[in-house]
This record gives C-alpha cells, structure tokens and sequence, in this order.
C-alpha cells in the first residue's frame, strides 16, 4: 500500500511538473514577438529518494527553477555597438543640414565673393559709371545677406539640436527611474529565491535605449541590482535610488547637469556617449569650428576691403572711408558674420581712384581691391577668400561621408549582433511546438499512470474487503 502510495504521489509531481512546463512553454509563444523578452525554461530536477526497505524509491520530479536563455557577452557587445550607432544618429541630422548649408552649387558663399570682386574688376573698365558703382554696393549687400545666411542657418541647426535634447531629458530621465524600480522589484522577487526573468528582460532592454542615447556603463552587485553610469562615471542609478538629468538654458546655449544625492552635477562632452555625445560634439565642436571659420573669413575679407578702400578716393574727392562695417568697432559678443554691412550711402563715395585729383579713367584702387580675390590670402590659412571657404565646405562633406559610413556599418554590426542575441535568447516557434508535444505527451502519460495507480488501490481495497 505504501508503495502505490508513493507511486501515486511521483504520478502527481509529474502531472503537474507538466503542466507547468506546458504554462512556461505557452509564455514563450505568447511572446514570440515582444520586444527584448529571452526565451525561458522549466528546470527540472528529480525530488530526492527514500529508504524503503531494501531499496531508494523515487518521489518523482518538480520544477528546481525557471531560467531565460541570456548571454552576458552578447547583450555586452549589443550594448557596446548600441552606444557606436547612437553616437552617429546624432551627428547624421545636422550634417545632413550642414551639407545644405554649405553646398558645393553655384548659389552659395563662394558665388557671392566671386560676383563682388567680379563687380569691382568690371567697375575697373569704367571708374565713374553710376551703374557699376551701384553694382558694386548692391553685390557688397548681397555678400552680407549671404554670410548673415549661413550664420542664421547655423544657428537653427542648433536650436533644433537643443530642442531634441531638452524634449529627450524627460524621457531619459523616465527610464532612469524604471531601473532603479526595477532594481528594486528584482531584489525583492529573487531574495525569496525566485528569479525575476521578465523584470529583468524589462531592465536590458532600457538599457539598451540608454546606452544608444547616453552611452551608459552597467554592472551589476552581488544583490542583483544594475548600477548605471555615464561614461565619466557620473552615477545615474545605484541600486534603488535614480539621479535626475536637467538642461539649464542660458540665452541659446543648452547643457546639462545632473542632481544626485543632493549635489548637482555639471555635465561635459566627457561625460556623454551615444547620441547625446555625437550631439554634443557636432554642436559644441564641429559647428563651433565652422563658425569660427566663417567670422574669420568675414572679419578677415572686410578688413582687406576696407584697408584698401581707405586709401582710396571716391569721385567726389574724399578719402579714408571704409566699404564695410568695421568688424573692431563691434561689442563683445556680437558676430562677425552677422555684420557685414556697406557702410558707403552713395555711389560716389566708391573709392575707385588711386588719386584725390584723379582723370575720370582712374581706376587704380578699384583694381587692387578687385585683385584681392587672388593676391590676399587669409591669415588663419594662408588660403584665398574662394578656397578657405571652399575648404569650410569639404570639411562638412567630408565628416559627412565618413558618418554615413560609419553609420551604415554601425547599423549592420548592430542588426547583426540583435540577431545573435535573438537566435540565442528570442522565442522560436519551431522548438516551442517540439517541446509542447513532448510536455503534452508526459502530461498525458502522468494522467494514465495516475489512473493505473488508482485502479491498482481501488482492487487492493476490494481484496481487503
């Protein structure tokens, strides 16, 4: 009797041991196209035998604990190339406006310095004609409507990039503050020893949208819980407790800085990764240096024109005047490239004549300014007007090149590495209907042997009687 007792009791482990792995399996199907979840596992470890007599009778089967498919090397690597790809995600949508701001077509910069100096080579021809003098100053005006352009282009750009960023902190400061959560979740779940597979899945996953946006750093302590960092080892979520990332605005400039455990934080170039690095490089760094370039280029060429024009005379006999703003009499803060400005009012303050008395024909200051375009070369560069900004341009198409290919490569390493992870972690269907069958078919021969069982003491009982 106590044998069948025990045989009953090992048919009744098994039918629910089954059953619950059916459960597990069902899970899985459920979530074979959700987002980030790893493949789970019933683990099955036989209940310890008795001393029965002569001999160890075994008490059946349970389910030991329930594991998801997970490897730390590939989701480490996913993590690494997610911060790669971010990097270059925020940097690829101003280079694109920067291309075209700074084209390589016949109506940009370039045009307009070519057309002013053209403008002053044709004015040689004829010294005191109304027109060509007033063509001089209209292409003068378009020059710095072409430069206040590219400066206005410029600073949209910007202002897109810190409108992203400021409309991204709310939502990167959410997903902190899910970490620490579920940190929080997790330890509680896994003290009692059990395991945590879906919070966990939930954590890796933000993780992986952290490291894209920020270029977070992770480990994890002896308690389970993920400590999160940025890349300078700024502290963004340590065990339960989550920082909180704020922008602070002062006029168009945008930054960041983090409040933790009651101090506040500034937050460098250093301290990013991902596509608040790539953001931040593009706009503090690489558009810095384009606009450096560009108040260099218009500083430099109205202080040649100028220079020049002073020591000329207009038609009306009158010397020393400037053709444009002077860029020294400017305040601190205001921009070169926004003010290039004719100063002159009238064509007959034009200094084409080298000569305060000079015959009609002379042309002798306008030709020395229209040859500027070839003899001045820039101070920073060494270069004429033509090709410093022709190399302005190349630097954008060229770091636009190198990002499209670092981009595209990024994305391929990291599609490549997520179907890794999938065909190691993700659910296939395939092997869930194999594995279903096989629990089905045991849960069914549990049934039977349970019902064998039952016959059994039912005719041992009616013997008794």
């Amino acid at each position: 009797m106590t044998s069948l007792l025990n045989a009953l009791n090992a048919g009744k482990t098994s039918l629910l041991t089954n059953q619950k792995s059916i459960e597990i399996v069902g899970n899985n199907i459920a979530n074979v196209n959700t987002e980030g979840y790893s493949r789970q596992r019933a683990e099955l470890m036989q209940i310890p035998a008795v001393n029965f007599g002569d001999f160890f009778i075994g008490q059946g089967v349970t389910v030991s604990n329930v594991t998801r498919d997970y490897s730390v090397f590939i989701n480490r690597q996913l993590q690494d190339k997610s911060i790669e790809y971010g990097e270059e995600t925020g940097k690829s949508g101003s280079l694109a406006e920067l291309e075209r701001i700074f084209n390589v077509s016949e109506d940009n910069l370039a045009t307009e310095i070519n057309d002013f100096f053209d403008a002053w080579q044709e004015l040689t021809a004829n010294p005191s004609g109304q027109v060509e003098r007033d063509v001089v100053m209209q292409r003068g005006q378009l020059l710095g409507e072409a430069f206040r352009g590219i400066t206005d282009d410029m600073d949209t750009v910007v202002s897109n990039m810190n409108t992203e960023i400021i409309g991204e902190v709310d939502y990167l400061n959410e997903k902190i503050a899910e970490i620490a959560k579920l940190n929080d979740r997790i330890n509680l779940i896994e003290i009692s020893g059990q395991t945590a597979n879906a919070s966990r899945d939930q954590r890796d996953l933000i993780v992986k949208d952290l490291s894209e946006t920020l270029g977070v750093q992770t480990y994890t302590d002896n308690r389970g819980m993920l400590s999160v960092q940025l890349p300078g080892g700024m502290p963004l979520v340590q065990g339960n407790l989550a920082a909180t990332i704020k922008t602070v605005t002062s006029g168009t400039d945008v930054s960041l800085q983090l409040e933790v455990a009651g101090s506040t934080l500034d937050v460098t170039l250093d301290n990013l990764g991902g596509k608040f690095k790539g953001m931040f490089e593009m706009r503090d760094v690489f558009i810095a240096d384009l606009r450096s370039s560009l108040n260099t280029l218009a500083t430099d060429l109205t202080t040649a024109v100028n220079t020049e024009h002073a020591a000329g005379y207009g038609s009306d006999g009158v010397t020393g005047r400037n053709f444009f703003l002077d860029m020294a009499t400017l305040l601190p803060g205001e921009v070169p490239s926004r003010n290039v400005f004719v100063t002159i009012g009238y064509a007959s303050e034009v200094a084409a004549a080298g000569l305060s008395n000079a015959a009609p024909g002379d042309n002798e200051n306008a030709l020395r300014i229209a040859q500027l375009e070839v003899t001045h070369k820039v101070a920073a560069t060494g270069d004429t007007f033509d090709n410093f900004f022709s190399q302005m341009v190349s630097s954008v198409g060229i770091e636009a090149a190198r990002n499209e290919l670092a981009l595209s490569g990024a994305e391929d390493a990291t599609v490549q590495l997520q179907n890794l992870r999938d065909g190691y972690s993700g659910v296939s269907l395939e092997e869930e209907m194999i594995d279903l069958i096989q629990y089905q078919r045991g849960f069914e021969s549990s049934a039977k042997f349970l019902s064998t069982v039952d016959e059994m003491m039912n005719a041992l009982l009616q013997l008794k009687g």
